[in-house]
């Protein structure tokens, strides 16, 4: 998350459904037909029949296959490269172990090319194209830069290891998106929205835009909302405790002071639904205040949330994470609770990628 101003205030309404480690990680990222296992296995390690399923169904069968194990290796994989500012070799060193995992998955790796100051930057990104409405594509995307002087565990190696994870349970051929859904980790958050600030500015005009017309490509498919992921594992109450609050929970956040803020609330609003059907383990707060992260540029382009620890200003002013931007976000600062609200919100991302995208898995 980078630097952030102001109070933003809390928005309350009752609930209503809108459907709409190792440098390497030791498993098998074989490209198999995705199976129900337990959270502490690797799901694509083993294979079994799975029933052609649409809605709850899916849900259930990504939701069962998450694995604790390889989100919590992934995080602890990009902290070992230390700070990743955005032209550091311990950024390029995090961005090519990146590019690696995504390409191990099956995903062709797309980069999206600007320039800060002098020098030539890229986001990274990858996509599954939808059967069904391939110029429609939902984005779910984190930071890959940190800053601190540790390893940016929660800041943002959490958001990158959850949208690894996704992208990596949506990868098999049997597991089908009616919609397009993209997974973009960005460069230059920490430098004041950079790259998703460039991303915006050259790829919006582009929506929907066949290429070559008559094939059936769309390289940037119309916007129909990005989730944002930035800090997912902190919540040890205003001001922080020794431990994680009981009162813990997830932070679905949005900009009520944008053209799509209407649209953004009622996404905002169906997390509640989402996070019955993800097991629940962990309450969902709706907060109008989103800043100063990567979903903000695209405020005024599509629905856009961040799904978050805490809100801005009490990360910034009110003390409720002492280890942002502190060499203190390392490994050893997290206990399992930590890394558990993480896991969920992975969860929950996916159930919303599942009644957003439309995903059915089909028999393996």
């Amino acid at each position: 998350m980078g630097n952030v101003h102001g109070n933003p205030p809390a928005h309350s309404r009752p609930f209503i459904f809108i459907s709409a480690v190792l440098l390497v990680l030791a498993c098998d990222s074989s490209h198999q037909a995705i199976t129900p296992t337990s959270p502490e296995e690797d799901p694509v390690t083993e294979e079994a029949s799975v029933p052609d399923t649409v809605g709850l169904g899916a849900a259930s069968v990504l939701h069962d296959s998450v694995s604790f194990r390889l989100f919590v290796a992934a995080i602890d994989t990009l902290a070992s490269f230390g700070d990743r500012r955005g032209s550091s070799t311990s950024y390029e060193a995090a961005e090519a172990w990146v590019i690696a995992r995504l390409e191990s998955y099956g995903y062709a790796v797309g980069l999206h090319e600007y320039t800060w100051g002098t020098r030539s930057r890229v986001n990274l990104y990858a996509t599954k194209i939808g059967s069904a409405f391939p110029d429609e594509m939902l984005i779910i995307s984190a930071h890959l830069d940190g800053r601190g002087g540790g390893g940016a565990v929660d800041d943002d190696a959490s958001g990158v290891a959850l949208v690894l994870e996704a992208a990596r349970l949506l990868a098999p051929a049997n597991v089908v998106t009616e919609r397009s859904v993209r997974f973009i980790l960005w460069n230059n958050e920490e430098d004041g929205l950079v790259g998703s600030s460039a991303y915006v500015r050259d790829r919006a005009a582009l929506q929907g835009t066949e290429t070559p017309p008559g094939s059936g490509l769309y390289p940037e498919p119309n916007w129909i909302g990005i989730l944002q992921h930035d800090m997912i594992l902190f919540d040890h109450g205003v001001p922080a405790g020794p431990s994680q609050s009981d009162d813990a929970d997830i932070q679905v956040t949005y900009q009520a002071a944008s053209t799509q803020a209407d649209a953004s609330l009622d996404l905002a609003l169906s997390f509640f639904d989402f996070n019955m059907t993800a097991g629940g383990e962990y309450p969902v707060v709706v907060e109008a205040g989103m800043r100063s992260t990567d979903s903000w540029p695209f405020k005024d382009h599509t629905a856009a949330l961040s799904l978050q620890e805490n809100s801005a200003s009490a990360i910034s002013a009110l003390g409720a994470n002492p280890h942002w931007h502190q060499s203190s976000d390392v490994m050893e600062t997290y206990e399992e609770a930590d890394f558990r609200l993480g896991l969920h919100t992975a969860k929950l991302t996916l159930r919303a990628v599942v009644e957003i995208a439309g995903v059915r898995v089909l028999g393996g």
